[in-house]
Formats: C-alpha cells, structure tokens, sequence
C-alpha cells in the first residue's frame, strides 16, 4: 500500500493484518501479544502474514492501554571506565529483550547530583522502573522516588531501612574458591593483598579468605596480608612487601585481576618464577588481563551478566505485580573458577 503523493509504504496495522489473514483483529492482538489462546495454525499464519506485511506493534499507542512505556533506566556510576559495565548491561538488556522491554543508559560518574538529575530524566520518560548498578559491591542511599516505582539494586546493598531486592556477588564462595585452588595443589604459607578502597567486597572478601582458610587449618597472620590501591601499580608495591621478606609465600591471593598482573611484575623483577616459584589467583577474570598475561592467569570469575539478567527479570516480575517471594536479604550469585596457568605445587615441595 503505497501513497500517491510520496510513493512510500505506509505503515501496516492491525486491522491490515486481520484482513489478509481472514480473521478478526481481535485475533490478530490476540495472536501477537499471547494475551490469550489462538489456534497454533491460526497464529502461524498471523504471524507469518504480520511479517510480510511489515507490520510493527504501535508501542506508544500499547503502553497508553497498558499504562507503561516498556522502557528500563539503568543508572551506573562508573559504566565508561569499567571493565564489567557491559556484561552487566548486557545481562540485563538481553532479559529485557526476551521480554520485549528496551533498556535506557544513564552513568552518574560516581557524582551524587548527576545521579539525582539521571533519576529525575529518567521519571520523566516514564520508564517503567529503574537499575541501579554499581561497579562493586557497595552501599547505595534511597535516590527521591515514588513508593510505587520498581528498583531493584546490582552489585549493590540498600541503605539500613530500605527494602528493596538487589543482588550482588557472594564474596564468602569466591574467597573460598580461590582458597580452595591453592590448598588443593598442597599450600599453606598463602598471602593476601587487598585493597585499601572501603567497600562491602573489600571486607566481604578479606573475611572469607580467613574464614576459608582458617576452615583449613591455615590461619592467616598479619604479614602475610598487604593492603594497596586496587590496580597494578598497587600491586607491585604490595607484591614486593611480600616477595622481599625471608619466608616469602608460596601462594598470594589478590582482590582482583590487576592487582594480581602487578603482583605477578613483583615477581618477575626478583627473578621468581610464576608459577613454579609463586603460585598467583586473582578475582574479577577480567579480559584482556587475565588471559593475556603469560602465564595466564588462574582466577575467580564474578557473575556481572548473570546479576544484570537477575535484576532485570526481577524487576519485571514486580512491575507485572506477580513477583516471587521476598528475597531476605541480599541476593547472592555464585562466581566459578577459571583455570589458567598460575598454579603448581609450592616450591618447597620441589
């Protein structure tokens, strides 16, 4: 169907779609959305004749009838400058796809205020309710909302008194992961470097390496943990504490991936061996560093697609208003270990 003044198609409708199906439109709506039941032979050919004639569903026209705009805001504090961003994003755009819900971006760049004015762009849109995702694990304060907006949190915890759903990395397994690597291979002078940010991962992490190693009979004394800033140069230095003392460790556990790619440069500028001389996991698996260090690197990975995915089913369950019951507390999402090359028995034992 083509107009005389333009020679363009205009766009087909419903009504178009009934007709050359020889069926109702009410069965054509029916057929398209999934509301209800339509004959599956029935709704094939719907289906088939919808696509040839190009027919799109008129969003705005279904979201005034069902009083939603099918559109999710996302607000990040750091999206541009970290590594994980995408997989969350990612995540959760694909569990919004399934559900024929589109994602909307915003990044606060960690400032308050933008964050607020994201929020208040957001309301104005009329997204259907919101995302809000840090780049690891921390605390986030309630932003000015109404009560009956959908939230839930990723790689975040609420604020004491607020409840709402959020999900973020069960830092307890992953210490015990990469504890477990090391002490399977037999070591048991194994050291710690964590980072001196402030964050529920920081402490989360710290606590699980001593508890999983303290369940192995190996307690973790204080010169065998040092604290940096959570990238490779912060690692270097802390790698160094640790490789210069005369009962240097056989295995050094770091708090993520480049601190550990510095702590394995330590290594390197003392003439130690990775990982015949020193045995190194990092947490985070993340690319290229991980994979592209040699040896590879021998890691904990965090499960940022799967909280993405998680937290955007989640907040369409309570949007539809059917909701699974209340989660207590927060929800945890297990890591998996990636095996790479920085793992061998202890030297000592060579």
């Amino acid at each position: 169907m083509a107009s005389e003044t333009t020679g363009r198609r205009s766009r087909a409708r419903v009504s178009d779609v009934a007709v050359a199906a020889g069926v109702s439109p009410t069965t054509v709506s029916h057929a398209l959305s999934g509301a209800r039941a339509v004959n599956a032979e029935t709704r094939e050919r719907i289906l088939a004749i919808a696509r040839e004639l190009g027919y799109v569903p008129d969003r705005v026209a279904s979201g005034l009838r069902r009083r939603r705009t099918g559109v999710i805001g996302l607000i990040g504090d750091d999206l541009a400058a970290t590594p994980f961003a995408g997989r969350i994003i990612e995540g959760a755009r694909r569990a919004g796809l399934d559900r024929d819900v589109l994602l909307m971006v915003g990044e606060s760049g960690g400032d308050a205020d933008a964050e607020r004015d994201l929020v208040a762009r957001f309301l104005a849109q009329r997204v259907d309710g919101l995302l809000i995702a840090r780049m690891y694990h921390q605390r986030v304060d309630r932003p000015e909302i109404p009560d009956d907006l959908p939230v839930v949190l990723v790689d975040a915890a609420p604020e004491p008194g607020w409840n709402v759903d959020a999900v973020v990395p069960d830092e307890a397994q992953i210490a015990t992961l990469a504890c477990e690597r090391l002490t399977r291979d037999g070591h048991r002078d194994i050291a710690y470097v964590g980072t001196v940010d402030e964050s529920r991962a920081a402490r989360g992490r710290l606590i699980g390496i001593r508890s999983a190693l303290g369940d192995a009979g190996i307690p973790l004394r204080d010169e065998r943990v040092a604290f940096c800033t959570s990238n490779a140069v912060g690692g270097r230095q802390a790698g160094g504490e640790l490789l210069d003392r005369d009962d240097r460790p056989t295995a050094i556990i770091c708090f993520n991936d480049q601190m550990a790619m510095g702590v394995m440069q330590a290594a390197a500028r003392r003439g130690i061996p990775v990982p015949t001389g020193l045995s190194i996991v990092g947490i985070d698996d993340l690319h290229p560093v991980a994979d592209a260090l040699d040896p590879g690197l021998t890691t904990v990975a965090l499960p940022h697609a799967e909280m993405g995915r998680w937290a955007m089913e989640r907040l369409l369950e309570r949007i539809d208003g059917t909701p699974p019951p209340a989660v207590e507390g927060l929800h945890l999402l297990r890591g998996w270990l990636v095996e790479r090359e920085s793992v061998a028995p202890p030297f000592r034992d060579r």
